[in-house]
């Protein structure tokens, strides 16, 4: 009767990727809407994005946090619990009995017992029970591994950024600094035609002012410089103290010298471990959805026991020793109800792990988009600041001329100045923002693992 009711099948759905889903929709799977230039190329992004900037520092920087991130090495403690297997389980008892029968006329202590044995059952899983929860437990350590490898994109586009960042700030204050020298240039020259009676008081103060606001800025791209190096330092699992040196005094900043590799929406589905970490769930549950619908039928399986026991002063006779094999049987029969109820649950978790991987692929989507439009748009910003500040920097040459023949006011000279110390500042803040946005893509993409 047992064998007719499990049927010998396995209980539940069969688990098949969604095929009416975000991700299946040939908007999703298509070139993207931002990447329509000459920017950007159709080329399969590589898993060592970092190389494209062809940098052996920032390599080399790369690799190590990737060996040693606190974060990551908790990822791979994760899924080191989640692959460890299940053994057989086995059980085995003992003990031993000290008894005075009544009514009997035996004297104290009385007759001394013991009793020995090992069990084992086997299940056989006709109805496939043990089978779902192995995919389910399958399913589960796949996701995690995509959780680890969402972990290493993150830290390989932190390490990536905060070298950029100590680039970036020495760039930056390398930039300033020229402000400075020039607007001290004037200032001396402004000094000199003081003590020589051609020039003003109010000329030198207002030249000094000049001097004194841009070199007020400076301290801030230390700092800046200082916090990415800190951050380098936490990234590669050091204390702060312990940062690379050799990073230091990098004053160029990391640059594409080609088209940046995009692919598809199509790739960047299959890329995104995220993505894969929620179509993963879905497996999973799916498969706990057959062993919720196992329990509607019997648990059959074949056990048996070996054994001695007896009077002490038996033991090791052939009359202690005994053995037994047969069927087992497990069903929770009156409690149907409740076994419905817990499919039902199970039903409605895939239905959710099915809009929670809508909504992880079409938020994918969306930063990747983000991303491409921002560097768009600040690639075309780029390009202008950098024709202002060539302009500016014409401006501000051709004011210091006419101001030391004495044909331009010192007024205007300062204004030239000024304006080509913004145009360098805006530069330059531009510059660095691009290499972000570079960043940006990259870990909007999934890049980072293989």
């Amino acid at each position: 009767m047992a064998l007719a009711l499990t049927a010998c099948a396995t209980a539940g759905p069969d688990y098949r990727p969604p095929e009416k889903s975000a991700a299946t929709a040939p908007a999703a799977q298509g070139a993207f809407l931002s990447a329509q230039d000459a920017r950007f190329s159709n080329a399969e992004l590589p898993g060592h994005w970092w190389r494209l900037y062809d940098d052996p520092r920032l390599d080399a920087l790369v690799e190590q946090a990737l060996a040693a991130n606190t974060d990551l090495r908790v990822a791979d403690a994760n899924l080191s619990a989640a692959q460890v297997g299940r053994t057989v389980g086995t059980s085995l008892g003992g003990g031993a009995t000290l008894a005075r029968p009544s009514g009997t006329a035996e004297s104290l202590p009385g007759v001394v017992g013991y009793d020995l044995g090992l069990s084992a059952s086997y299940p056989l899983d006709l109805n496939g029970r043990i089978r779902r929860a192995i995919e389910a437990s399958a399913a589960d350590v796949e996701a995690v591994a995509a959780a680890r490898d969402y972990v290493r994109v993150g830290v390989a586009a932190a390490t990536a950024r905060a070298y950029a960042q100590v680039c970036a700030a020495n760039y930056s204050l390398a930039v300033n600094r020229r402000v400075v020298a020039l607007q001290r240039e004037t200032l001396n020259a402004t000094q000199r035609l003081f003590k020589g009676g051609r020039g003003t008081a109010f000329d030198v103060s207002r030249a000094q002012a000049a001097v004194d606001a841009s070199e007020a800025g400076l301290p801030a791209f230390a700092a800046q410089r200082q916090g990415g190096l800190y951050l380098l330092a936490t990234l590669l699992g050091r204390a702060p103290a312990d940062y690379p040196k050799d990073v230091e005094d990098c004053t160029t900043l990391p640059m594409l010298h080609a088209a940046l590799p995009m692919g598809d929406g199509a790739a960047l589905i299959r890329r995104r471990p995220d993505i894969r970490q929620a179509e993963r769930g879905i497996a999973a549950d799916t498969a706990r959805v057959g062993v919720a619908t196992a329990d509607l039928y019997p648990q059959i399986g074949i056990g048996g026991s070996l054994g001695i026991g007896g009077p002490l002063r038996s033991f090791g006779s052939g009359t202690s020793f005994g053995m037994s094999l047969g069927p087992l049987l497990s069903w929770s029969f009156p409690n149907r109800p409740v076994v419905r109820a817990r499919i039902a649950q199970a039903d409605a978790q895939v239905q959710a792990d099915l809009a929670r991987f809508d909504g992880t692929v079409l938020e994918a989507l969306r930063q990747t988009e983000t991303a491409l439009e921002s560097y768009r748009r600040h690639a075309d910003q780029t390009a202008a600041l950098d024709r202002a500040r060539d302009s500016a920097g014409i401006s501000a040459a051709q004011a210091g001329k006419l101001f030391r023949f004495g044909r331009g006011d010192f007024l205007s000279l300062l204004d030239a100045q000024r304006s080509l110390a913004n145009a360098e500042a805006s530069a330059a803040a531009a510059r660095v923002q691009l290499v972000q946005d570079q960043i940006a893509i990259f870990l909007a993409l999934g890049g980072g693992w293989s």
